[in-house]
């Protein structure tokens, strides 16, 4: 796979090269190891490990509606209460991040209205703070760790 723009981390992978599966450590179990999923977990990993997220508040590949239509979510980050406060669209390193993943997120987020949105190809990150208030957004220099989260969003 890939080197991504995060730090290395070790997965436990197994099968053949074509049919590779990475255990993921919040669904619990075994999942096909495609491009899309080596960034989706190595988002996870960054945010429990770097950004002291609790692994508990992750939901992957969720579903949700919009316009009664199913879709899912990549990763939805709760707070202890059950509210979403960061939602996640992850792309395969080869896919180029332009205005449709941000499209894609934001069509989602009207759903679950997440206070913080990130959209990564495992290179490149972006993530956007949402005022509702304003109906607006601005991105952020960096992702935010999970206390600074919890505080903005807080009650």
């Amino acid at each position: 796979m890939d080197k991504l723009n995060f730090p290395t981390y070790a997965f436990r992978v197994k099968g053949q090269e074509d049919e590779r599966k990475i255990f993921d450590d919040v669904r619990k179990k075994y999942v096909a190891l495609t491009p899309e999923e080596w960034v989706r977990q190595h988002i996870v990993r960054y945010l429990i490990k770097e950004k002291n997220y609790p692994s508990s508040l992750f939901a992957i590949e969720t579903g949700t509606k919009y316009n009664h239509l199913a879709k899912r979510t990549d990763i939805v980050v709760y707070n202890p209460d059950r509210e979403v406060v960061l939602l996640i669209e992850c792309k395969a390193p080869g896919v180029t991040i332009n205005q449709n993943p941000f499209n894609q997120i934001a069509m989602y987020n009207k759903d679950l209205h997440g206070k913080f949105l990130i959209v990564t190809n495992g290179l490149s990150h972006y993530c956007c703070e949402v005022d509702y208030e304003k109906g607006d957004h601005k991105f952020l220099a960096e992702i935010p760790d999970y206390e600074s989260i919890w505080i903005k969003t807080k009650p």
